[in-house]
């Protein structure tokens, strides 16, 4: 398995766009997972991204192995026939994944209003040509494939000295890509705020670290999060590194989450659920009053949109089981313990918004969009672009997008070519750095001319909206068991 991150499960691939056996959704800018050993030809490369305009929402780019940046394949001399660019071949690259020093100094964190923000900092997305564009030019590629930004964003970006071709700057975007071009593109990065509250350890050991994770908080990068994740918060305060992922839980679910310190133990762990030795135990508030005997829902659940992070009940879906069981009622809503018995994507919410009981506070599955009975039995009434939308522009109306870890870029795929929304050359004010190719203006650690974040004033989300009611209150192995304690608002006594 090699160092760092454990290789996820299989329906984490699909959600965070791994890149082993899924087509993943990309980045709206340059992206590429590193850590997979030699390339292949683009052109034969099936688990490559089809990035369009509904897959903005992926796996960011990692480093390669113990913390080292992975670095273009250095050009060798050849005789080139006249007018003729030379490609490098691509570099062998190692596997494994590791957060080093260097990417926990990209940034700081600050905190402000209850809320863990992440000051603003550079970071570079790159990739290998696709099969797909050989032939074509970076500016039909940025046209047609990556339309978050306009096309005048890229044209300013490249003077400015960000886009960088085989670790040439690109001053002319009608430049012709060929097979196994290496692209690096520096962009500004604003990442969204989550809840202020500590991961806090349960347990470590020689093998293992077991934390509670707060609500709000990814597992590790994925999408707009990077630094704002368990991974990178327990690297940088906690000093623990190449922890191996032994399971997911949602970024708004709370609770015991487990890591390996070792690749024997996470390979001893995996084989437990593989076997189905480990039991997972969730508690969760919802609406109205759940049934006091056992339920059992094996009501199939059909992803709809990897992007904004959405399922639904559907015949089509994958089969899975979860049990409930009631545990109190304060007379408008009801605290229930789950058990899955499998591991499917939002598995509990979507389950407990079919039985009619969602989620107190959810914020996909407890919302107008879903219809007057919010999903219950099924009943939608939209097909799945409708209900998407319904529920972009409920979120949207609340200035609440943050909440479901996308922004209006994320969105935007309309493909038109506007202006970058400054007056006049917005790259003037911009001093290119020699070294690296980035434009770094005086004061980037608040401003940065290309960047349309810095130019968006947002509403912060309150902590109250970063949580919800579900945790994750037991972890327990064929030799092991996790427990944290019962969330204040899973009290008996307890009113909102």
């Amino acid at each position: 398995m090699g160092r760092g991150l454990a290789v996820p499960a299989r329906g984490d691939w699909l959600r965070h766009g791994m890149r082993h056996g899924v087509r993943r959704a990309v980045w709206p800018l340059w992206v590429r997972a590193a850590g997979s050993g030699v390339r292949p030809p683009p052109a034969l490369r099936g688990d490559m991204a089809e990035p369009g305009p509904g897959s903005s929402r992926a796996r960011e780019d990692e480093p390669s192995p113990a913390g080292k940046e992975e670095a273009a394949p250095a050009p060798k001399k050849r005789r080139l026939a006249g007018g003729e660019r030379y490609v490098p071949p691509p570099r062998k690259l190692n596997a494994g994944v590791s957060f080093g020093a260097e990417h926990f100094a990209e940034t700081s964190y600050y905190f402000e209003g209850g809320l863990r923000k992440v000051r603003p900092y550079y970071f570079d997305f790159r990739t290998y040509c696709k099969g797909r564009w050989v032939g074509r030019s970076l500016l039909h590629v940025f046209g047609t494939e990556f339309r978050a930004q306009p096309l005048a964003y890229y044209r300013a970006a490249a003077r400015a000295g960000r886009l960088r071709l085989n670790e040439e700057p690109v001053r002319d975007l009608d430049i012709v890509l060929k097979n196994n071009d290496f692209l690096r593109n520096t962009v500004h990065r604003h990442e969204p705020p989550v809840t202020a509250q500590p991961i806090r350890i349960l347990a470590e050991d020689e093998e293992v670290v077991v934390v509670d994770k707060p609500s709000s908080l990814p597992v590790h990068p994925c999408g707009r999060f990077r630094h704002n994740t368990v991974i990178f918060i327990l690297g940088k305060e906690h000093g623990l590194r190449e922890l191996h992922t032994l399971h997911r839980l949602d970024r708004m679910t709370s609770g015991v989450l487990m890591f390996a310190k070792t690749a024997a133990v996470s390979k001893r762990i995996d084989e437990q659920v593989r076997q189905r030795q480990l039991e997972k135990e969730y508690v969760c508030r919802v609406v109205g009053e759940f049934p006091e005997h056992e339920v059992v829902c094996e009501e199939p659940i059909l992803v709809v949109s990897y992007k904004v992070g959405v399922c639904r009940v559907d015949p089509k879906g994958k089969p899975c089981q979860t049990l409930f069981q009631r545990l109190s009622y304060n007379g408008s809503s009801s605290v229930v313990r789950c058990l899955p018995r499998t591991g499917r994507t939002h598995q509990i919410r979507v389950h407990l918004q079919f039985l009619g009981h969602p989620i107190v506070n959810d914020p996909i599955y407890n919302m107008e969009a879903w219809g007057p009975d919010r999903g219950k039995g099924g009943k939608i009434g939209k097909t799945d672009e409708e209900l998407l939308k319904a529920l972009v522009e409920e979120h949207r109306s609340k200035q609440s997008l943050e909440v479901l870890g996308i922004g209006e870029e994320d969105l935007n795929s309309s493909g038109e070519s506007k202006d970058c929304g400054s007056s006049g050359d917005c790259t003037k004010s911009a001093e290119a750095d020699p070294i690296n190719g980035s434009s770094c203006p005086k004061g980037w650690e608040e401003k940065d001319p290309l960047c349309v974040e810095c130019r968006t004033s947002r509403r912060d989300p309150s902590p109250k909206e970063l949580v919800m009611f579900l945790h994750a209150l037991r972890y327990k192995g064929a030799d092991f068991e996790y427990c944290s304690s019962m969330p204040e608002w899973a009290m008996e006594d307890w009113e909102e």
